[in-house]
């Protein structure tokens, strides 16, 4: 039987170097790999590969966007109420005699304030289309309103080619989005104060909400208290969540 050797102290220290610098470089490598696939602060707390993917998705996406593609539109007796899916930022009932929406400038400054009669002087638009949700349901609905992009001639003076974002919150300031204004000018984006020719009520955005075909319905948001104009993008309430930002249909 062979006899088993001992390992000499200085031989076992080198081994146990050894081990605890590779030990330690596994470590690090583990590290630095989690911090790769943390998101920034500035990133708002997203893993990175997960940003990284809903860049390369809003890409391609806004790359496909046609402003003369047009939706498909459905027959009004297709329509039916749409079912209420969440109330972040409208839990409270509104008083709609005192509602009024403020619009800002990139730097925060007050454009102007406005109450839903301004909203009805602008030309009507009605339209039957499909809204999706993004837990995979969809439902044909009607709405009327004003088109978001005649909404944006009144303040045309102001308007710069740097303006390339639009962030929307509610008056409670607990939902919010931010959107790009190629679909905000799209004819199909309305500020929409009716469902099928009624009033909206208070689950489904009273008194003026953002409608369109073209994102999902976490982007249309209701009870809209504020409207800035901006140079960059700001927050997004589901986007802060790890959903992506463009969510463009």
């Amino acid at each position: 039987m062979a006899e088993r050797s001992e390992l000499s102290m200085d031989e076992y220290r080198r081994r146990s170097r050894r081990s605890f610098l590779t030990g330690g470089a596994a470590m690090f490598a583990g590290y630095m790999g989690w911090r790769g696939v943390q998101g920034s602060e500035a990133d708002r707390r997203i893993p990175g590969v997960l940003r990284d993917v809903h860049r390369a998705n809003e890409s391609i996406w806004s790359a496909l966007f046609r402003e003369e593609h047009l939706a498909k539109e459905f027959a009004y007796e297709d329509a039916s109420i749409l079912q209420v899916n969440g109330v972040i930022g409208i839990r409270d009932e509104v008083d709609l005699a005192e509602w009024r929406m403020v619009v800002m400038g990139p730097d925060r400054e007050i454009w102007g304030f406005h109450d839903l009669a301004d909203i009805e002087a602008l030309p009507r638009h009605e339209m039957t289309i499909e809204h999706k949700c993004i837990e995979g349901w969809a439902q044909v609905t009607n709405w009327g309103g004003a088109r978001f992009s005649d909404f944006i001639e009144l303040y045309a003076d102001r308007m710069t080619d740097e303006i390339t974002d639009v962030y929307l919150e509610t008056p409670d300031q607990d939902y919010y989005v931010t959107m790009d204004m190629a679909t905000l000018r799209h004819p199909q984006t309305l500020l929409a104060y009716d469902m099928l020719g009624q009033p909206l009520d208070n689950d489904h955005g009273a008194p003026l909400r953002l409608a369109t075909p073209l994102k999902y319905g976490i982007k249309q948001i209701k009870r809209i208290g504020l409207i800035q104009f901006r140079t960059d993008k700001a927050r997004d309430y589901w986007g802060d969540r790890g959903y992506d930002d463009y969510v463009g249909l």
